[in-house]
């Protein structure tokens, strides 16, 4: 099978690399731009994040183009160990004194200024992972308690795990996307209708169970009834996305960054893309994640055989996933969950773990029939 993969390797779909690398350097100009007025007053440096970011993206691409040289197929040898390991980070941190804690959850672990998420090296684990499993179980996978429940709990129990730091948003992204994978790989919707019952009595549990969940419900209702509190992130965001207009105020000419938006050049990035660039500019960043995932799902369904199909969709839908809710937050429509812009927000973990993620999906369309 491999031999015969092999005999069909082609050269990349340098037209999905073109539109990532496009989508990496918007997120680098606009990082810059986001940050330089905090960076000055807190480092003395306007260019501080700058440079970070500069630093995640060329290593991610580096790591891109590395991983994109090595056959999707070996990730089968490999894709337990992966995953294990991806457990073991996310039971280390939360280990007090191995993990960090970051604006109230224990999601980090790191020496000094180097960290990293270990939520995020899951999201990849898993694709890794249940790709593989799926395709040795897709039989099985239209029975309830044999094929669907094995699977279902595992992703619940690591869920939970999650949850344990506590990372919502990351924990939304994880989930969705292994459900995603078990639809594809051909999991009957009844099943998913009959979970979506148990589904949304656990999410009002956690919500329940964390005070802070429920402030962030009801400041997305209503977010002026507390608009110094639980309301502000949300009213700020709307406050730089309004006076963009139709071509914005100008690239580096964004009033919100003035300390008004809370550290614009994490989750709420997209908010200063559409004050400076405007509706054309925060269209023309959707239209390329949009060229992104259709390239992505044609990469899927030319890919040789179900493991890589499975990959491909995985990768693909988790960033898909994060970009929906990013947005949707950003613009008011969900309330905010704390997930990065998969490519544009600041960050090393989250960039450089997607980045190689989409060195996968390049060395699949190496393969496309």
């Amino acid at each position: 099978m491999q031999n015969t993969v092999q005999a069909n390797k082609q050269s990349s779909d340098r037209f999905l690399i073109i539109v990532i690398l496009a989508i990496l350097a918007i997120g680098v100009l606009m990082v810059y731009s986001a940050s330089s007025i905090w960076a000055e007053y807190k480092f003395n440096d306007s260019f501080y994040f700058l440079k970070r970011q500069l630093l995640f993206a060329g290593i991610g691409v580096i790591f891109m183009f590395i991983v994109s040289n090595i056959p999707y197929f070996q990730w089968v040898k490999y894709r337990k160990l992966i995953f294990i390991g991806c457990i073991l980070l996310l039971i280390a941190v939360l280990i007090p004194g191995i993990g960090m804690v970051r604006g109230g959850a224990r999601s980090w672990i790191g020496i000094g200024a180097f960290s990293i998420q270990p939520a995020e090296f899951m999201k990849l684990g898993m694709i890794l992972f249940l790709s593989g499993y799926l395709v040795h179980h897709q039989n099985t996978l239209t029975q309830f308690r044999k094929g669907f429940i094995p699977p279902l709990t595992m992703i619940i129990l690591l869920f939970l795990l999650i949850m344990l730091q506590p990372d919502l948003g990351t924990g939304m992204v994880f989930v969705l996307t292994s459900f995603l994978l078990l639809f594809v790989a051909g999991a009957r919707i009844f099943h998913f209708v009959f979970l979506a019952g148990f589904g949304l009595i656990g999410f009002l549990l956690l919500i329940i169970s964390a005070p802070y969940r429920i402030n962030r419900i009801t400041a997305f209702l209503d977010p002026w009834q507390d608009p110094l509190g639980n309301g502000f992130q949300i009213i700020q965001s709307l406050y730089a996305i309004g006076p963009g207009g139709l071509f914005g105020v100008g690239f580096g000419n964004s009033l919100q960054k003035y300390f008004y938006l809370p550290e614009p050049h994490n989750d709420f990035i997209f908010a200063i893309v559409a004050e400076e660039l405007g509706f054309i500019g925060g269209m023309f960043v959707i239209s390329l994640f949009f060229l992104f995932i259709w390239r992505g799902i044609l990469v899927a369904i030319h890919a040789p055989d179900l493991f890589a199909r499975l990959l491909a969709i995985g990768i693909v839908g988790m960033i898909a996933i994060q970009v929906m809710i990013n947005i949707s937050v950003v613009i008011g429509l969900i309330p905010v969950t704390g997930i990065t812009l998969p490519f544009l927000s600041y960050g090393g973990s989250s960039l450089t773990l997607t980045l190689c993620s989409v060195g996968i999906l390049i060395n699949i369309s190496k393969y496309r029939k």
